[in-house]
């Protein structure tokens, strides 16, 4: 079995700003696993860049790791070797394309998912001047689901705007740990009022506990306090929802036994990306599967993509081809 990874960066079509940084590229590491049949497993990984991750930092221990890899390196000995990451997250989901192909089956039959059909992705709205916002939420009216990225300051404003130009979207805003549980309770009798249907991470990760008792009219989604199957038992309580990321969980395998766990917990499914091309919304594909809400319209954030892609159309996202992924 042999690793290859490189270092890639993808320009965006236009900054991208939320609540933690402003985006001019999106950089990842793309990573192949090929076995003594020929067969390759493909995939990408960008990190958790809240745990402190990088991509030069997950691409330095993919190579320090890639010695470690034998013939017989599969997905349960990995789980055993790295902790969840984009390092893990790269591999796993390079495994599952490596499995399906050599299999001559898709993933979905795979994870026991289903047949696919269309998924329907939000588009996102970043921050930035009104004027710019405004001309986003005009190339978005129309489309079913909206996600509009939310700060400290700039925030019932903003959704008033987009709501009165999408006005028949559905709405779900994100304040990327902006806010404390004061300003939220503050800010949601009016955006339930403007139709918003969820509000993600709202409050730093380490103060999830402020959001205890608080009776909220919307589903709060947690995110960046929501990593793997481990962080779940300390949000019990707090949330209504949560959002899975492949880095996050170190990817499909981990973030598939998360969503059944979260599931069993009563809480609602959100799947989510860290942008990213089309290669790696396909292997969130089986999660998306499960989700109430569904997040991975990175390659439309994009100034080009890869050259096998994703179809998005109208907000709706067709399977990938095996040519892609999976």
């Amino acid at each position: 079995m042999k690793l290859t990874a490189d270092f890639e960066s993808w320009p965006l079509l236009e900054p991208f700003e939320t609540s933690q940084e402003v985006l001019q590229t999106v950089d990842m590491v793309f990573v192949t696993l090929t076995d003594a049949a020929g067969y390759r497993g493909r995939a990408e990984a960008i990190g958790v860049s809240d745990h402190g991750e990088t991509p030069q930092q997950v691409l330095e221990e993919l190579r320090a790791f890639a010695p470690r890899i034998t013939a017989d390196f599969d997905r349960e000995a990995l789980a055993g070797m790295l902790g969840p990451g984009g390092a893990r997250n790269a591999l796993d989901c390079a495994l599952w394309d490596l499995e399906a192909k050599r299999a001559g089956r898709r993933v979905w039959d795979l994870t026991g998912s289903g047949a696919p059909k269309p998924l329907m992705t939000a588009a996102t709205i970043g921050l930035g001047g009104l004027d710019q916002i405004a001309a986003r939420a005009r190339r978005a009216a129309g489309l079913p689901l909206v996600k509009i990225k939310l700060d400290a300051e700039r925030h019932l404003e903003v959704v008033r705007l987009v709501r009165s130009l999408a006005p028949s979207s559905r709405l779900i805003v994100d304040a990327n740990q902006a806010w404390s549980r004061a300003l939220l309770e503050t800010l949601l009798p009016e955006l339930q009022q403007l139709g918003v249907e969820l509000v993600e991470q709202p409050v730093p990760i380490g103060q999830d506990e402020t959001l205890r008792g608080l009776r909220s009219p919307l589903p709060i989604a947690a995110d960046e306090s929501a990593a793997d199957r481990a962080s779940l038992a300390a949000l019990d309580g707090l949330y209504q929802a949560i959002n899975i990321k492949l880095d996050k969980t170190g990817g499909l395998t981990e973030a598939l036994a998360m969503a059944h766990q979260a599931q069993a917990m009563g809480l609602d499914l959100m799947v989510g990306c860290m942008c990213g091309t089309s290669l790696g919304m396909a292997a969130a594909w089986p999660v998306a599967m499960r989700c109430r809400w569904i997040d991975l319209d990175g390659p439309l954030l994009l100034a080009r993509d890869r050259d096998t892609r994703l179809v998005i159309d109208g907000g709706v996202m067709q399977p990938p081809s095996k040519e892609l992924w999976g």
